[in-house]
């Protein structure tokens, strides 16, 4: 596994979580039980702190950073999805990111929201509650974020990190 300290910067990973041997988590980086890291995935805290919930998954492909002095923080229960791109910003929980979206600096996506995939979220946007942000630049749809997906995906995700911390093996 890619697990590094940097300086005195050392990351927390619980012993529950499952963190692919191909992700990168660098320095002040916090990850919560049951949580899952994906393949190719990279979390770098150095100039502030990165802390993943529990229950979150982190997928194949996704960058966490940090922004000068702004950590990111993403809460319990949430999904990031593939390539997905995330920097100082908050994610509160239950909160589905989806695949090759953008999250820039100072934004908040309240619980039960939804970045649909491919969304360019700008630096200070508030996607409240229920709120679906869309497109490029991302507009926010008022109460139109269904989470019984992310409630269904939550769940498969932490499945799917205890089938690979007990049956994932190299065969090269």
């Amino acid at each position: 596994m890619a697990i590094y300290a940097l300086g005195d910067l050392v990351p927390r990973i619980a012993e529950s979580a499952f963190v692919h041997p191909d992700a990168v988590v660098i320095g002040d980086v916090t990850i919560g039980s049951d949580s899952t890291i994906w393949p190719g995935a990279v979390l770098r805290g150095d100039y502030s702190h990165i802390e993943i919930g529990a229950r979150t998954s982190i997928q194949d492909g996704t960058i966490v950073h940090v922004a000068f002095d702004r950590p990111t923080v993403v809460g319990d229960d949430c999904v990031v999805g593939h390539n997905a791109y995330l920097e100082g910003c908050v994610i509160e929980d239950h909160v589905l990111v989806a695949s090759m979206s953008v999250v820039l600096t100072r934004v908040i996506a309240r619980s039960r929201s939804v970045i649909a995939a491919g969304a360019m979220v700008q630096a200070g946007t508030e996607i409240p509650s229920y709120a679906m942000a869309l497109g490029v630049p991302a507009k926010i749809r008022p109460d139109a974020a269904k989470n019984d997906y992310v409630d269904r995906s939550v769940l498969t995700y932490v499945a799917n990190g205890a089938r690979y911390k007990n049956e994932l093996r190299r065969i090269d």
